[in-house]
């Protein structure tokens, strides 16, 4: 479509030679598009409304400002808090009243409420049995010498007195490794299960591991646990609706109408607290079981992973992902573009200059960039802006007072190639000045280097604003950035969104960006079919 306008005929050539590479002419159209559509970003993602019907009139505040109280009356000239605006009843008072927001209704520097966050009211009550321990020394005829927290396993009952046989039918394994410590023979460790006898549970009995002594001992310590099997975890979920009520509707619940009416009370008032900030586990006997309850409630944390209305997640600042993204998507691009643009505008003049005139000046000149491309670029980037403050200016002007090195060395090479030549030499003797020989006769011969490095020029400069944005040494916050929303998935490593999304961006573009590159290097390349001969 560019070829009508174009009147070079090998120009009109090397660019049918870029469309007919399918993947680089539509990695251009795609990398051209996304680029105007992150130019556009605030009629697509914005927490102000692209149309306001208020009263009868038409507002257009993403085009123009209007004051808070043009839709409040407060008197305030501040910047309007659209969304709470929105939600008021004053503003639905008149059913024609509506506001139209973009399609991502949140802006890349706004922080989401805690309480726009689906189901962070919700509070779940986990009774899950604590097992019961108990110890007690025996003597050889079994008889208790002593115990510690033993009689929960006796109803109650006092152990002093009683021997452990009348209570507990002692397996011949554990009769057998009761003997052996008794005497005084080594044994491994020992325990089984007991499920039957008095005990109204199953129980676990151990022994630890025995080694020889001087002495066989007295009596020899056993340890009693209760088993899991008996109850399971018990969850109850509340509700903020239901904890409005004075009593939320769990009578139809068995496990809390088992309860008692104290520990119903003292459950409700530890999980309406917990509405409010973390409390501490409580511990209760439940149908002569020991329980731990846990009160836990989905909090509105930061980063949170994708949810309706945030379908790529919010950052640690609470700002929505996609927002911050497709921002980013321009300030990238914007900062690569201008960074080639200028960096190229310095370096053909220096590599023309350098390239055409030659002698003193070229090797001068040549030495003084030499001296100047081993200067340490983080280290002036440290000190600038620790200096003059991070900002995008500051920070294209240090990347751009060396970037164009690289791009004079081509350039000069191409100049004095074609210095030497007859049409060069044919516009000396007809009295043409240098500077129009160098812009006009030989620099538009010696443009291939140029546009066959622009596209991995401009992927290389989005990559170090990312790695710069990533070590802390880029943009100013709150700037929207790739690099600083990874900087962040190194701090939040669990937040799998903010590795994916910012790194897929980035691969994408450059990924783009190079196949454009190859497109045009392989346009400007004058043997079309090449191929290795042995």
């Amino acid at each position: 479509m560019f070829a009508s306008v174009i009147k070079s005929p090998i120009a009109r050539k090397r660019l049918k030679r870029f469309t007919e590479i399918k993947r680089a002419y539509y990695s251009l159209l795609i990398i051209g598009f996304l680029y105007l559509l992150s130019l556009g970003a605030e009629l697509f993602c914005n927490n102000t409304p692209l149309y306001v019907h208020y009263k009868g009139r038409s507002y257009f505040p993403v085009f123009r400002f209007h004051p808070d109280d043009t839709f409040t009356g407060s008197g305030k000239n501040t910047r309007p808090d659209y969304h709470a605006v929105n939600a008021s009843d004053q503003f639905h008072a008149d059913p024609d009243n509506y506001m139209v927001f973009p399609i991502i209704s949140h802006g890349p520097d706004e922080s989401i409420a805690p309480e726009a966050i689906t189901g962070s009211q919700d509070v779940t009550l986990t009774l899950a049995p604590v097992p019961r321990v108990g110890t007690v020394n025996i003597r050889r005829d079994y008889s208790i010498a002593a115990s510690v927290a033993f009689d929960i396993f006796l109803n109650g009952k006092s152990a002093e007195g009683l021997k452990l046989t009348e209570y507990f039918p002692l397996p011949m394994e554990l009769r057998q490794a009761l003997d052996q410590r008794f005497h005084n023979q080594p044994a491994p460790a020992f325990s089984c299960e007991i499920s039957s006898g008095r005990a109204e549970r199953p129980v676990v009995i151990s022994l630890p591991a025995y080694t020889s002594r001087s002495a066989a001992p007295q009596t020899v310590r056993l340890t009693f646990r209760e088993t899991m099997q008996a109850a399971g975890k018990k969850r109850l979920i509340f509700s903020s609706e239901s904890l409005a009520q004075e009593r939320p509707n769990l009578d139809r619940d068995d496990v809390w109408r088992r309860l008692t009416k104290e520990q119903q009370a003292q459950l409700l008032e530890l999980v309406r607290r917990r509405l409010e900030g973390p409390v501490d586990d409580l511990e209760l006997d439940f149908e002569k079981t020991a329980y731990s309850a846990a009160f836990t409630k989905k909090d509105a944390r930061f980063p949170h992973g994708p949810f309706k209305g945030h379908f790529l997640g919010i950052d640690a600042a609470g700002r929505d992902v996609a927002a911050r993204i497709l921002y980013g998507l321009r300030t990238s691009m914007t900062f690569g573009l201008l960074l080639v643009f200028c960096s190229y505008a310095i370096g053909i003049i220096a590599g023309a200059l350098q390239g055409y005139f030659g002698g003193v000046l070229d090797i001068t000149a040549q030495r003084l960039i030499e001296i100047w491309s081993a200067l340490p670029f983080l280290y002036i980037m440290i000190l600038m802006g620790s200096v003059y403050g991070r900002s995008f200016a500051l920070l294209l002007f240090c990347y751009g007072i060396f970037n164009w090195i690289g791009i004079s060395y081509y350039i000069r090479g191409e100049f004095l190639r074609l210095r030497k030549l007859p049409f060069v030499e044919a516009a000396k003797c007809m009295g043409i000045s240098p500077l129009k020989i160098i812009f006009k006769h030989i620099l538009p011969n010696a443009v291939t280097p140029v546009i066959t490095f622009f596209p991995f020029s401009l992927v290389g400069a989005i990559g170090s604003l990312a790695a710069l944005d990533y070590l802390g040494f880029g943009l100013p916050p709150p700037t929207p950035s790739w690099g600083e929303l990874l900087y962040q998935a190194q701090q939040y490593r669990w937040a799998w969104w903010l590795i994916l999304y910012p790194s897929l961006a980035l691969f994408i573009v450059m990924l783009l960006g190079v196949f454009v590159g190859e497109g045009i290097r392989n346009a400007y390349d004058p043997k079309r079919y090449t191929q290795l001969e042995g």
